[in-house]
């Protein structure tokens, strides 16, 4: 299985920059086994059924990108060099993990001032990224990163403009609830409030889990052979009530559907040890390609994704590779717009 199956051709016009508004007025694909419809996010009350559940990823994207000043006294006199640090996670003993540009022009010990209220000291390095800690902690720090940071736009979209206070809103699921990542679950910035109330009357219902989507989520893959691929790891939490509400779906006859590859990828790692969805909480580093063994999913909504990345061979392993090529085909015939901003598809594997 090589890199190149998973490759296609895509005109830079279709990469969004910036969601359309309302959430639910994006357009959805909706590919159901071998038919493709064309609708939007508003219509999905059409396409679930009573009965149905809904899986949602409800970590929250910390504004991550920070931009800061190190400042430097000696015989020469006082020297500043600015600094950009991207948060990448949370470490033991209160540390993070972080890139730092530029690394070199920074040592040990010393000081970013990102605002008059935050800084960060350079604790060590490791693997070519940052340790820092963290002048403030708890809701102090939550308080000043709002303040300072920025949203942690994917490159795709960081190489076409900056991020701005917009982001804050529009890089924000409805229902975030736990900070930690530092990228959106993307196919869930297409709810609002009047979709979920459409929804719930329709007796679809929802399960909220928790996965901190990484960054490493854009890295590529460097390997010919994907299945020599080494996964990112994320940390990720399906609790008990949550195992038991999507067995209980299950045995009722009702879908599982998660929203998202990073809610798909948490509760099929959940169901790994037995077949059966069980409570789970640590790092996961599922790699899911053709081949793989669905235990819990039905259908899957999620957005639509770079060329030969992991999460094109995601759903090429849902819905087959050949009838993922021709559902990309109609996408980019039909001028869907791609990756985190742009629309989305259901894609409901037949049966």
């Amino acid at each position: 299985m090589q890199l190149s199956d998973f490759d296609f051709d895509l005109p830079d016009t279709l990469i969004a920059t910036r969601p359309v508004k309302p959430r639910s007025a994006a357009r959805l694909l909706v590919a159901d086994g071998e038919t493709v419809h064309d609708a939007h996010v508003h219509d999905l009350t059409t396409w679930l059924r009573p009965g149905d559940r809904l899986i949602l990823n409800d970590t929250r994207v910390i504004p991550a990108r920070l931009a800061g000043l190190r400042h430097r006294s000696g015989d020469a006199g006082d020297t500043s060099a600015r600094i950009e640090v991207t948060l990448l996670e949370p470490r033991a003993g209160g540390l993070w993990s972080a890139l730092i540009k530029p690394l070199k022009k920074l040592r040990d010990g010393e000081t970013i001032t990102f605002s008059d209220t935050l800084s960060a000291r350079l604790e060590g390095r490791a693997e070519g990224q940052g340790i820092l800690s963290f002048n403030l902690t708890g809701p102090d720090f939550d308080a000043a990163l709002a303040q300072a940071g920025a949203m942690p736009l994917p490159p795709y979209i960081a190489a076409r403009r900056a991020a701005d206070a917009q982001d804050k809103e529009d890089y924000q699921t409805v229902w975030a609830r736990h900070a930690g990542a530092v990228a959106a679950p993307t196919a869930s910035l297409h709810f609002d409030e009047a979709l979920l109330k459409a929804l719930a009357d329709r007796g679809v219902q929802f399960t909220h889990v928790t996965l901190h989507v990484g960054a490493g989520t854009f890295l590529p893959v460097k390997v010919d052979d994907v299945t020599t691929h080494k996964m990112h790891a994320e940390w990720g939490e399906v609790s008990a009530e949550a195992a038991a509400a999507i067995a209980a779906t299950r045995a009722a006859g009702g879908r599982i559907i998660p929203v998202g590859t990073t809610a798909l990828r948490l509760i099929e790692t959940a169901a790994r040890a037995t077949g059966q969805i069980a409570p789970f909480s640590g790092d996961t580093d599922i790699f899911i390609y053709p081949g793989f063994t669905f235990r819990v999913t039905d259908a899957l909504m999620t957005n639509f994704h770079l060329p030969k990345s992991t999460l094109m061979m995601l759903v090429s392993a849902l819905m087959g590779q050949d009838r993922i090529r021709r559902i990309y085909a109609h996408a980019i015939a039909e001028r869907y717009r791609f990756f985190s901003y742009g629309d989305a598809s259901l894609l409901i594997p037949p049966r």
